[in-house]
């Protein structure tokens, strides 16, 4: 069975005003002075932010067991220095961004101009195991038509900077101003994966490798293909979810390979119209369907996805808690929906964040 693991980026923000705070050095400096050995938190693009990577697992139980250790983790070092932590997306209140003490960070931030500053973003990347380079390419191929659902499923960034965007994932909007960003033609090959990156890199718009910020990649770093897609989601179920379903879409993905199935041919300009659809709409629209890039109502798009990866989930012994967690999101929403409905309960964008708190830590 195919191991999954899970980095999150959560936002530091004021206990009592809701409001971020660049804090992520003292942050880390506590979490290394209460145990030096530590290597699970890291600091990120901005000290408004906070990023953890779980161990690899092969089970959900234990992998969601540590996503909510590592959050609680998190906000117990953050609390101890006056600052909370929220998995939120974005900011829903406005804030400057603090770029952390580091020579590639102030490198992009010279290079991206106001590019740079927009990405106070929080997302969820999930690393599923590949046997080789052949395998990681092959599976990113036929991954394509299927991520848009998980940005529409993990949908947790509907206000930034003190708006309302009018999109559930404004997150991946954002993200997607990065000039490397968002959805890829097929690579064919693991050669033709690493002839257009070495293609990029000769450009010189970008710094290194890992600035290829392809929605789904074989990692530079472990033997993974990352998924990149989803926001960093409210609750560490949902964060399971994505993991359950990225580590199934990766095995089916490879199953066709092996098979023979070729990918789905579907042009990177109808996949960012799948990509923007599905930030704009999350769960309460229609979403393309990732055979036929024709709108249908979202319950039946996240079906397909499950009847896709109907198999291995059930193989994986996945089947049930997916199916749960699926049910509770088409019947409550996602963060999104969660953060409308208390900023219409609250009044405002305050209470929201500091409700977002609690909701981060509370499973």
């Amino acid at each position: 069975m195919r191991t999954v693991g899970v980095e999150e980026e959560l936002l530091l923000v004021d206990p009592r005003s809701g409001e971020p705070q660049a804090m992520s050095a003292a942050v880390l400096a506590h979490a290394a002075e209460d145990d030096p050995g530590q290597e699970v938190f890291e600091k990120e693009l901005f000290g408004q932010m906070l990023e953890f990577a779980t161990h690899p697992h092969a089970d959900m139980e234990p992998l969601g067991a540590e996503i909510t250790h590592c959050r609680r983790e998190a906000a117990r070092h953050a609390g101890e220095i006056g600052c909370a932590v929220a998995a939120l997306a974005t900011s829903p209140l406005p804030v400057s961004p603090t770029i952390s003490v580091n020579e590639r960070y102030r490198w992009m931030a010279e290079r991206y101009g106001v590019t740079a500053r927009e990405q106070l973003v929080c997302g969820c990347h999930v690393h599923v195991s590949v046997q080789s380079d052949e395998e990681a390419v092959a599976v990113v191929d036929r991954l394509r038509p299927w991520l848009a659902v998980l940005c529409a499923l993990s949908a947790n960034s509907p206000y930034c900077q003190g708006r309302d965007t009018g999109y559930a994932a404004y997150r991946s909007r954002l993200w997607n101003r990065w000039p490397s960003a968002g959805p890829t033609e097929l690579f064919g090959s693991a050669e033709g994966y690493h002839r257009r990156v070495s293609d990029m890199l000769a450009t010189g718009v970008i710094l290194d490798e890992a600035m290829a910020y392809f929605d789904a990649r074989p990692s530079a770093r472990y033997p993974t293909v990352e998924i990149r897609v989803p926001d960093v989601c409210l609750h560490a179920e949902t964060a399971v979810l994505v993991a359950a379903l990225g580590r199934a879409l990766v095995e089916t993905a490879a199953r066709d390979w092996r098979a023979g199935e070729p990918p789905l041919d579907h042009s990177v300009s109808v996949l960012r119209l799948a990509a923007w659809q599905a930030a704009h709409a999350g769960l309460d629209e229609d979403l393309l369907d990732p055979a036929t890039m024709r709108p249908r109502p979202a319950a039946e798009v996240v079906r397909s996805l499950l009847d896709h990866i109907g198999d291995v989930l059930t193989e994986n012994g996945d089947a049930a808690r997916v199916e749960h967690t699926v049910a509770r999101l088409l019947g409550r929403g996602n963060g999104a929906c969660e953060q409308r409905l208390l900023l219409e309960r609250t009044g405002s964008l305050r209470g929201v964040v500091t409700e977002c708190v609690r909701r981060t830590q509370s499973e």
